[in-house]
């Protein structure tokens, strides 16, 4: 990777974040630290997904740096380690949400072709 410039480096770091955004499960756990900082136990509450699941999963997102902790006493705080990392999420999340209304409405107008 070293003879790779430094803006392709970039995008091959970029790729590997991506990845770590794709699975639902670190998705919601990101929708859920987006007010702040929560423990496991407090995730578990809020998803409904299995500790062992759940910490799993942060150990990936601690990891690749998206999220950091704190500990207070035996309890371990987890938050977003950057602001930007939860607006490129609603981001997406918003453009998700206008392609499914596209869709349907394609959908509505291929459905009113097909009955005339």
């Amino acid at each position: 990777m070293e003879h790779l410039s430094a803006k392709k480096r970039l995008f091959i770091r970029q790729a590997e974040i991506c990845k770590t955004f794709a699975n639902p499960t670190r998705i919601e756990i990101l929708y859920n630290l987006r007010d702040g900082e929560k423990s496991v136990g407090e995730l578990v509450l809020l998803t409904g997904i299995s500790r062992t699941n759940i910490s799993q999963q942060l150990a990936i997102l601690r990891q690749k740096g998206v999220v950091e902790t704190r500990r207070e006493g035996t309890k371990i705080y987890y938050r977003v380690s950057n602001s930007k990392i939860i607006r490129a999420c609603e981001l997406m999340r918003e453009a998700l949400l206008e392609q499914l209304s596209e869709n349907e409405r394609l959908a509505r107008e291929i459905e009113k072709v097909r009955g005339t």
